[in-house]
Parts: structure tokens; sequence; C-alpha cells
């Protein structure tokens, strides 16, 4: 995929493609050694989430804009990309002429999100966001753990992680561990 991506990007008469990563690391450092004009960046690096290269990269220059490109259509996941500097989200899939106008529209200052990623956003609520204690429960839930294997990782009572799988089932409006699986999947809370 992304040997495609540069090929299309280096068709275009101006622009060019002047380095490549593929973890969070060489992401950094390529950066640091190149400074480019704008950044591409996957969710789905194998060290950890390409959020964690935004962050770290709009720390060491605030001023880069970075757009994603990703599978990913998660509002979790895009919500992270967006907080951590991204300007722009492109999902996998859109047209050639979609993703460079979308490199080009984020290179001039504007932001880029495609009309499936701003439905996302809007279907956001603040009661449906799971603060970190519950999204370790919700991992956990995903691994097939107990509530009693759930409290004794995570330290807490078994109560209290009961307590903890109740309220990420309301947050999340499921039924049952499995649905809450399913959708925590669909949002980007968790990730297979």
């Amino acid at each position: 995929m992304r040997l495609g991506v540069a090929a299309m990007i280096n068709s275009q008469e101006d622009m060019t493609v002047i380095g490549q990563a593929g973890n969070v690391e060489d992401a950094v450092r390529v950066f640091q050694e190149k400074n480019p004009d704008l950044v591409l960046m996957d969710l789905r690096l194998p060290d950890a989430s390409g959020v964690t290269a935004i962050r770290r990269i709009v720390a060491i220059a605030p001023q880069v804009r970075i757009v994603v490109l990703t599978t990913y259509e998660g509002d979790e996941d895009i919500h992270q990309a967006l907080a951590a500097g991204a300007m722009g989200y492109i999902v996998k899939g859109m047209s050639r002429r979609a993703l460079i106008d979308a490199v080009r529209r984020v290179q001039a200052g504007q932001k880029f999100l495609p009309s499936v990623v701003n439905d996302t956003l809007s279907s956001r609520t603040p009661a449906s966001v799971l603060t970190q204690r519950e999204q370790e429960v919700l991992k956990l839930m995903f691994r097939g753990k107990s509530n009693r294997e759930i409290a004794d990782l995570l330290q807490i009572r078994e109560t209290t992680a009961k307590t903890h799988v109740s309220v990420v089932l309301t947050k999340l409006n499921v039924e049952d561990r499995t649905q809450a699986v399913v959708e925590g999947l669909k949002r980007g809370l968790i990730h297979l």
C-alpha cells in the first residue's frame, strides 16, 4: 500500500515523496532527517499506533501538516488522530483524485475530512466516550477475561470490575460483553 501511495504522490509534478517509514521510530527519525512539508501517516503500524507517531512529530514541529491515511473509521481513531494534530483524514479506498486533492488542501493549510469521517465524528457523543480505565476493561473483555480476572489484572475489587463492565455496556449502548466488543471494534476503541 505504501509504495502505491508513494507512486501516486510522485506522479504529481509538484509533489515528491522524500522519505518513508514502516514504524513509529522510523517515522520520527525520517521526519527529523528530512523535515518534510507534509506527512502521510497510517494509524496501523507494527510497533504502536500512528497516533503515537503523530504526537511525537507534532511535539518536534507543531506547524507540521499531517494527513492520516488508514482503513480505520472508528470514532475513537479519528478523534485521537485529530486531537494529536492531524489536519486531514483519508480513508483507504478513496479515489486517487480525492487523495491528491486532500493532500493539496492540507498542504494549503485547510482541514480535510471526507463525509464518512464527518458523519462518524458528528455521531460521537460525550456520554459514549470511555474513560481510560473503562477502555482497559473493554480490552480485557475483548481478551475474554472474567470479572475476577479483570479485577486481578487491574488490582481492583471484583465488584469494582463488575461496575466498570456495566458502565462500559451502558456507554456503548449494548446489552452484553460480546456486543460491547463488537461495538468497541467498530468505534476503534479496540483493535484485532
